[in-house]
């Protein structure tokens, strides 16, 4: 009760605590949000009398940092977001930025990464989820208990002589896994936590222009940049025993990360056995067409945005659609708990591994069912695994093409996408 209510009040506080004269933010004030209103209208409870010290500190906290002095001359970090007369433009309500808790950074990014080989990794469970991210040649893991605790990780990936620069993100309270190029018209980027949410999404900054990003779909919302966007790339949350198998030889980000973490604890407890998004941290009313808390898979091509409900993809196996006039497969594959189920992340409920692929192969168009753990085509009756990877029959060692997808919740999907179709 004390994270929501503080949580409350630091969204509702947010302007107010760079007013005054001992502020340096010149910030001009938007109406209050609707979750801020119904907090200052509500007669305070027993409860909520326990915490009445917390808006002066939460002021003094927000003033503090919108005055501390930053490397970066134009920053946008909060809350200097909200002043329109240094940021004229934001492509998202400002307002609607808030303190997801923790300072700039105070949930550290990897910007070293350690990577270990396959078969020396004894600390996952065969049910575990893992980050499968292909660049090229090259194919790496990021475990899920590892990233939910630094939440970005700045890599160079790739076999080649320079690398391809990424950012491999995770954002638990969306629970969204997402992989960017880290260049932006020539420039390379690296990106950290900026302890801000936006609609309960994870929001970045760059250390470069200390821009804001939305993590969700990788564009520059606020600041020097803003407007930028950053390339996708395909990522899927698989089974450790899923992405061991395809690739033994691979390599898998370590938890030799530099900090002391509870790596395997899973610090948001029954997370995703809400009905809502927190309050605070949510502003307004999700979606309705579906419950907030749903999973969904959700892929974005051209002009058509479409989420799969992840639960009848699950009875189905497989389900075939067009997307930008391409022809598209979604799988599903039981085998993977969930992260945001259980207090240990391996202990966590099986909600099974998606992928969404081009159902072509050399310029033919292929169909799929699925069979047990592998899912085979009718034109040649190749067996492939949840990676897209041909693993027995005439195409064995072919590859679809990844097309870049999340698995999330339905409020978060319908934030970024509303106009989005749903299957269900």
């Amino acid at each position: 009760m004390t994270r929501t209510l503080s949580t409350l009040v630091a969204g509702a506080l947010l302007v107010a605590a760079c007013t005054g004269s001992s502020s340096t933010v010149a910030i001009s004030e938007p109406e209050p949000s609707p979750a801020a209103a119904s907090a200052a209208q509500a007669a305070p409870s027993e409860e909520e009398e326990e915490i009445q010290e917390y808006p002066d500190a939460i002021v003094r906290r927000m003033r503090r940092l919108a005055n501390e002095p930053r490397p970066v001359e134009n920053s946008a970090l909060p809350p200097r977001q909200l002043d329109t007369e240094q940021f004229p433009t934001s492509l998202i309500p400002r307002d609607r930025i808030v303190s997801g808790g923790p300072p700039p950074d105070g949930i550290p990014s990897i910007d070293d990464p350690v990577f270990e080989p396959v078969d020396e990794v004894d600390w996952l469970a065969d049910e575990e989820p893992v980050l499968a991210l292909r660049v090229g040649d090259e194919v790496r893991a990021y475990p899920v208990q590892v990233m939910m605790w630094h939440e970005i990780v700045n890599d160079t990936v790739d076999d080649t002589v320079d690398g391809v620069p990424v950012a491999v993100t995770y954002c638990p309270l969306c629970n969204s896994a997402v992989a960017f190029d880290r260049r932006v018209d020539g420039r390379l980027l690296e990106f950290g936590t900026s302890g801000a949410l936006y609609q309960s999404a994870m929001v970045m900054y760059d250390r470069q222009t200390e821009s804001l990003w939305t993590h969700f779909d990788g564009r520059a919302v606020v600041g020097d940049l803003v407007g930028a966007q950053l390339e996708l790339l395909p990522v899927s949350t698989v089974s450790w025993s899923d992405f061991r198998t395809a690739h033994p030889d691979a390599q898998v980000l370590s938890r030799d990360t530099g900090v002391d973490r509870p790596y395997g604890t899973n610090p948001y407890g029954a997370y995703d056995q809400r009905d809502e998004p927190l309050i605070g941290f949510f502003i307004g009313d999700p979606d309705t067409r579906t419950a907030a808390m749903r999973r969904i898979v959700g892929v974005n091509a051209g002009d058509t945005s479409l989420a799969i409900a992840t639960d009848a993809l699950a009875e189905q196996g497989v389900i075939e659609t067009e997307l930008d006039d391409q022809p598209v497969t979604v799988w599903h594959v039981p085998g993977t708990a969930s992260a945001l189920n259980d207090r240990q992340v391996a202990e966590g409920d099986d909600v099974g591994a998606t992928g969404v692929f081009v159902a072509e192969h050399d310029s033919r168009e292929l169909s799929f069912t699925r069979r047990g753990e592998r899912f085979v085509d009718e034109q040649t009756g190749s067996a492939w695994n949840i990676l897209g990877e041909a693993v027995d029959g005439p195409l064995e060692g072919a590859r679809l093409d990844a097309l870049p997808h999340v698995d999330t919740f339905w409020f978060a999907w319908a934030t970024y996408r509303p106009d989005t179709t749903l299957l269900d």
